[in-house]
């Protein structure tokens, strides 16, 4: 009789000790929360009310740019992206008296032009433009600045903001210079919610109708006064023209 086969055994390592897996969570750092603006809009009688109090603070607000012509204006308004008007007209006196026409400043040496507003900051982009813009003018206007916003806008380093300048300072013909200042006011002064610059704009000419308020002239006076009193990062609404009527007003 056969003897029963004796089954193999299998050896059984014993475990090692060992850490236990976890799974691991990043930690996103906390995002700093955005102060979001939802300021109460203001109806027309208020805005206009509050229009006329600040035209009242600043009667001699005008551009603050030195130009002598609307080409001069164009280029000068070109370069103060990213810059402040002070800085600019420092830069202007030697730009504008070596290549203050179309012509000179489209045939001059772009790297004359770059060291010469270096101190406007991104002189490399800037001196492109305007030198591009210069050419432009010059050989599909004439040598001269057209005067429709449609035809502005199609020039190198040129917007609606700009375009609204050069129309309404050196030609009269109204319009919106939605600039950083006007922005910041439109919001806190209840004229718009909106951040869009387009769309300020268009809030902008509803509320105070082009037959009634001269949009340049209003524009400018807002500059003067995010300037001067409504700062960015801390308005000085004490003394402030308009802090009974500003939803934003810090002034009980």
């Amino acid at each position: 009789m056969d003897k029963p086969k004796k089954q193999a055994t299998k050896k059984v390592e014993p475990k090692k000790a060992g850490r236990k897996k976890v799974a691991s969570t990043k930690v996103e750092p906390k995002k700093a929360a955005v102060k979001s603006i939802n300021v109460r809009p203001v109806g027309k009688a208020t805005a206009a009310e509050i229009a006329a109090k600040l035209v009242e603070r600043y009667p001699d607000a005008d551009c603050e740019l030195d130009y002598e012509t609307d080409f001069q204006l164009l280029i000068a308004v070109i370069m103060s992206a990213q810059s402040t008007d002070v800085t600019i007209n420092k830069v202007t006196p030697k730009l504008f008296k070596d290549y203050g026409t179309p012509q000179k400043l489209a045939e001059a040496d772009i790297e004359k032009i770059k060291r010469i507003i270096m101190p406007t900051g991104f002189f490399n982009a800037k001196a492109k433009n305007i030198q591009d813009c210069a050419q432009m003018i010059v050989t599909k206007y004439g040598g001269k600045v057209p005067t429709t916003r449609e035809e502005l806008i199609t020039l190198p380093g040129v917007g609606r903001k700009t375009a609204n300048v050069v129309l309404g300072v050196a030609h009269n013909i109204p319009g919106w210079t939605v600039d950083t200042h006007v922005q910041r006011l439109s919001k806190r002064l209840g004229f718009t919610r909106e951040s869009d610059p387009y769309k300020i704009e268009l809030d902008l000419e509803e509320l105070f109708p082009p037959k009634k308020f001269d949009s340049t002239q209003l524009s400018i006076t807002l500059i003067w006064h995010g300037r001067r009193c409504c700062f960015a990062r801390k308005p000085d609404c004490i003394n402030c023209p308009v802090n009974q009527l500003c939803p934003s007003s810090e002034v009980v």
